[in-house]
């Protein structure tokens, strides 16, 4: 076949009636009959959501074989009888008409390629064919697996089981894992999700870039607003004025990129004026003489010259910091790939929480408790050891503290040369690499050089018009997946069951995953017959109540009596030392900065802005753009312009314009939003908008795309992650 072209399902492959692209109040099932309105009659299906991946306890209601309306679990931890805009808008993704329906095969008839619908069987013959192929000639390393979202665990088995290690996902390094490594560097435990925060308890939350309200990880949403109204300070430090900033006792406009001398001016007057916690840093913690020493010059009015917040703020903002602890929670954030320095940023932000006693804390960071799974009675399946490393980052680069996959660097790793081998094969779950990965353009080259493509999604992303070969997945409201047990105050298990049968012909990911591990031969992988079976056999053998299981959709354990110093649970810290570090030898002696150091973020250039992006409340970011129910709060996104600025480019709100980036990459048009809730060198974009894919019938041609304007990205040297905010864009008025 020649090389691959992007394809898009002609109309005579979307079944189902078409929308048309404004609001739709009318929602549609299996045989297009409209959706009867929502009631509490019927059965009630208890599970777990998947609009984001928080994974919220949900109960579906079911009426006449179609949900009717979605609520939160009151058994469950995370919801608490809750949801946020999205998890109640499940409905809009099962019943979105431009869901894949069927397998699609890319094919070449006269000269030119397409897509044409498949049986299930010769998808996956093919699939397992083209593997085959690739595992004699290239070995099992050249497959990569992205996965993003919980069913992805049944692939990763599979691949793992075809004997390739290199499986990633992009939440790691273009999201949460630099705060996970710079709080491990410091107290020797990761933070995990859902991250253990005693937010409710709290006299003082500090938010660093985290926009809690835009968002909405519900737990803590509502701990957030409980703990403000228990007269709890809030402090938001952020570009923009936030939904969170609009709480708070100060907001703390800062120059982007300046974040760590904020922090370390922070440190400087907690120490001078001795409003840090003596006894827990003597008692818990090392390295304080050197950071004293360090320290010194870090002054509040050393920090203005660099954040542009002047110094009284500071000084009245750490003393605020410091009048709460120990229940006074710095957050660590969850989207924390901004510039490049995001592992030493996050370790700053934990140094900040050790000096104000708050890990292991009531009102700060408690310790987890999980309960522990037994694997399926019977599993033995061996996996087999690779004897090459992992394919995901670039000859001789080293990122001592990398912890998981860089799924940028198994896209990279498919140049020829970049890696020790080169990556001949992508399996894509659930994720859009070109909304997700940096630098679309970078991606879609290196798709050229692959010998299979396999996507499995639900709706038809743009990275699915690149397969070889798109496998229909059903939704969260129509599949089993694994047992889930999460580390929490009240640790817990929850189960995934489905509310409805499949629609259409599309398949859960346990099954997809089961029929092509017995097309490569790998018949002990999967040794049951049915995910009932298995979630069954897993439960009795952990000693839970299958029949509660499946009846409450979570079985929760009583919060232990000690989860916190103050409750009486001694801490251990699993560092070199043994305690807290505030002077990091494993740094040092990797060559790298002990104590987090501010160096000056580029200039934008002469015209340009740096561009922001974040999130809207009802949207996780581009997995819900498509979603007509929850569309019609927020259609579209806007670029946030400064009042000044605004009228010095001649622009009001509404105008729409093109968004150019310093290297020449457009996207939009996009409306502008002229307010003064934003530094006059920043823009601001909510992600997830601008699909280009004519599919995504909704969301097509819908706002702009920060992602096209994201071509460059600063690599962080302690773990390997791409900070995205290094990208400057200029506006002009859209012809």
């Amino acid at each position: 076949m020649k090389r691959r072209e992007f394809l898009q399902i002609s109309g005579g492959t979307l079944a189902g009636a078409a929308f048309a692209s404004g609001f739709t109040t009318k929602w549609w099932g299996l045989d297009g009959d409209p959706i009867p309105n929502p009631g509490t009659d019927g059965t009630i299906v208890p599970s777990f959501c998947e609009l984001c991946f928080w994974k919220c306890g949900i109960h579906a209601h079911v009426k006449d074989g179609k949900v009717t309306k979605i609520v939160g679990n009151p058994d469950h931890p995370l919801s608490r009888g809750k949801l946020c805009p999205r998890g109640t808008g499940g409905i809009g993704l099962l019943y979105d008409p431009d869901r894949l329906k069927k397998p699609l095969l890319r094919k070449e008839v006269g000269g030119k390629q397409r897509f044409e619908e498949v049986s299930w069987d010769e998808a996956l013959d093919f699939i397992a064919d083209k593997m085959k192929t690739i595992k004699k000639k290239y070995g099992p390393e050249s497959l990569a697996l992205f996965s993003h979202g919980f069913g992805g665990s049944w692939m990763k088995k599979v691949v793992k089981a075809y004997g390739s290690q290199n499986i990633g996902a992009p939440s790691w390094a273009q999201c949460k894992g630099p705060r996970d490594v710079g709080f491990e560097l410091t107290f020797g435990d990761f933070l995990g999700s859902p991250e253990p925060i005693d937010m409710r308890n709290a006299k003082c939350i500090t938010l660093i870039g985290a926009h809690l309200g835009e968002n909405m990880h519900n737990t803590q949403v509502q701990d957030f607003a409980e703990a403000i109204g228990n007269g709890a300070d809030i402090i938001v430090v952020d570009p923009r004025f936030s939904t969170a900033a609009g709480k708070a006792k100060h907001w703390l406009p800062i120059k982007p990129g300046t974040d760590i001398a904020l922090l370390l001016a922070w440190m400087h007057v907690l120490i001078k004026e001795g409003l840090y916690d003596q006894e827990y840093i003597k008692k818990y913690a090392t390295g304080l003489d050197k950071l004293k020493k360090y320290l010194e010059d870090k002054t509040p009015e050393w920090a203005f010259t660099q954040t542009g917040i002047e110094p009284e703020k500071i000084v009245a903002s750490a003393r605020t910091l410091a009048a709460a602890r120990p229940r006074s929670i710095v957050h660590p954030g969850r989207h924390v790939t901004w510039y490049g320095n995001d592992t030493q940023r996050s370790r700053a932000i934990a140094m900040l929480n050790a000096l104000l006693g708050s890990w292991g804390r009531i009102g700060g960071y408690y310790f987890k408790d999980k309960i522990k799974l037994a694997p399926f009675p019977g599993s033995m399946y061996k996996f087999p050891k690779s004897t090459k490393p992992i394919a995901d980052r670039k000859k001789g680069a080293i990122y001592p503290f990398g912890g998981e996959s860089l799924a940028h660097g198994f896209r990279d790793a498919t140049f020829p040369g970049y890696a020790d081998y080169d990556i001949k094969a992508w399996i894509v779950y659930g994720t859009n690499l070109m909304q997700c990965l940096p630098d679309p353009e970078k991606t879609k080259e290196a798709i050229k050089h692959l010998d299979l493509l396999v996507a499995i999604d639900v709706l038809p992303a743009e990275i699915t018009g690149y397969a070889d070969v798109v496998l229909p997945e059903c939704t969260y409201l129509e599949r089993h997946d694994d047992l889930w047990s999460a580390a929490y105050t009240e640790p817990f298990v929850a189960m995934r069951q489905p509310a409805v049968k499949p629609m259409y012909d599309s398949k859960p990911g346990w099954w997809i995953a089961k029929e092509l591990a017995k097309r490569l031969g790998y018949e002990g992988l999967f040794p049951w017959k049915d995910p009932e079976e298995y979630l069954r056999g897993r439960a009795e053998a952990s000693h839970l109540s299958w029949k509660e299981l499946k009846s409450k959709g979570v079985i929760a354990k009583k919060k232990r009596e000690a989860q916190t110093i103050d409750e009486g649970l001694e801490p251990s810290f699993d560092t070199p030392t043994g305690k807290i570090e505030l002077f990091s030898k494993q740094l040092q002696e990797s060559g790298l900065d002990p104590i987090p150091v501010h160096r000056p973020p580029d200039e934008p250039p002469p015209g340009y802005f740096r561009l922001l992006y974040g999130r809207y409340p009802v949207h996780t970011f581009g997995r819900t753009t498509n979603n007509r129910f929850l569309s019609e709060i927020f259609p579209e996104n806007e670029v946030w312009l400064n009042a000044r600025m605004a009228k010095e480019l001649g622009l009001q709100s509404g105008d729409r314009v093109m968004v150019e980036n310093q290297d020449g990459r457009k996207s939009g048009p996009i409306r502008v939003k002229v307010t003064q809730r934003i530094r006059p060198d920043c823009v601001y974009m909510v992600h997830g908008f601008g699909h280009k894919d004519k599919r995504l019938r909704f969301a097509r041609g819908r706002g702009a795309s920060d992602s096209d304007l994201i071509s460059k990205s600063a690599i962080d040297p302690i773990i390997g992650s791409t900070g995205m905010n290094v990208n400057f864009v200029r506006l002009e008025v859209a012809s």
